[in-house]
């Protein structure tokens, strides 16, 4: 449980952010900031609060974590060799569907979040790989996040989260592996739908 309050907390970075970095404007922690800040803004617009507003301010915190965080390429980790196994179609859907399941299991969270804030601690660049580490503070303590990224031209993008030695595309994948080994790849879609289905309910 303690587990998934910190990656809620943390997973789209709705939290004022305090850099301790002096990154260039096309650096991964650069990049990730400005998404940070709009999220912050949306969650603090008083126009957008409440249970009247909620259709409103999810679709806008989901277009600004779109323009940071790469669905598809978390999506194509999680599914592993099944990825290739799948028709570009059936690809679309599953991307579609696993977004609304983060969407659905962590954005519910964040809202109810607010006035922390994030150190930016340390970047790790290899190659157009990139590791970018905070500290969130958390009942009393200060929690490492490390935000994966890859670089597409000049654009970083997360594609995984690591939480105290967690990775969300590693523990869904291993979530996923299992329900397509009993159920095969229609079982899990089938899952997800109806997870998702729940929620809207």
């Amino acid at each position: 449980m303690k587990r998934l309050i910190v990656t809620a907390l943390v997973l789209l970075h709705t939290l004022v952010a305090g850099s301790l970095l002096i990154a260039d404007d096309h650096s991964p922690t650069a990049q990730l900031q400005p998404v940070i800040d709009q999220i912050i803004r949306i969650l603090d617009d008083e126009t957008l609060k409440g249970d009247g507003q909620k259709e409103q301010r999810r679709n806008q915190i989901m277009d600004t974590i779109a323009s940071g965080f790469d669905f598809k390429e978390m999506s194509r980790r999680v599914l592993g060799p099944t990825w290739n196994e799948i028709s570009e179609t059936e690809r679309d859907y599953f991307v579609t569907q696993f977004t609304k399941l983060l969407e659905n299991v962590y954005v519910g969270k964040l809202e109810s979040y607010g006035g922390r804030t994030v150190e930016f601690v340390a970047e790790r660049i290899k190659g157009k790989r990139a590791q970018v580490t905070t500290l969130t503070p958390y009942e009393g303590s200060k929690i490492p996040i490390h935000y994966i990224m890859q670089r597409e031209l000049d654009k970083w993008m997360v594609y995984d989260i690591n939480i105290e030695g967690v990775s969300l595309v590693r523990n869904y994948k291993e979530q996923f592996r299992a329900i397509i080994q009993t159920r095969q790849y229609e079982g899990l879609i089938k899952t997800i739908e109806d997870k998702n289905k729940n929620f809207a309910e």
